[in-house]
């Protein structure tokens, strides 16, 4: 290749308006499921050992089962910050959209072109998928 650019021939051009309301409708829906998973985990996070399970007695659990609740907690909390991740990066994709449509599909290192298939796969991905490879190897 004789080009330098890491994008090497993707020259980019503007998405047109029909694909841009695309990708807002399809952030927007993301964004709703993860809000939505997000309120499944807040009403995990608020039940109470007692409660859990139906049985509003004061008396403690047996030490196997609080920790196993104890464990159902944290993974559910990690479920939820691994969603709470994902939100914030569908947020920053609809800010990119509504901010500078004309730049949505840009990839931000060699600006040029992210190919409709990895938007349409990863609505909020900010770089091609060989900028993004090459910034997976560079962290191994």
């Amino acid at each position: 290749m004789a080009n330098s650019t890491p994008g090497g021939d993707k020259k980019f051009k503007p998405l047109p308006k029909k694909q841009i309301a695309y990708f807002e409708k399809r952030l927007l829906e993301e964004r709703r499921r993860v809000l939505k998973e997000l309120g499944h985990y807040d009403e995990t996070f608020g039940n109470t050992p007692q409660g859990a399970d139906g049985d509003l007695s004061a008396y403690s659990f047996h030490m196997a089962d609080q920790g196993t609740d104890a464990m159902e907690r944290e993974k559910a909390f990690l479920f939820a910050s691994k969603e709470g991740r994902f939100l914030w990066h569908v947020d920053q994709a609809l800010r990119r959209l509504y901010r500078h449509p004309e730049e949505f599909g840009m990839c931000h290192q060699c600006k040029g072109e992210i190919h409709f298939d990895r938007l349409d796969a990863l609505p909020h991905a900010r770089y091609c998928i060989e900028c993004k490879q090459r910034e997976e190897d560079g962290k191994k």
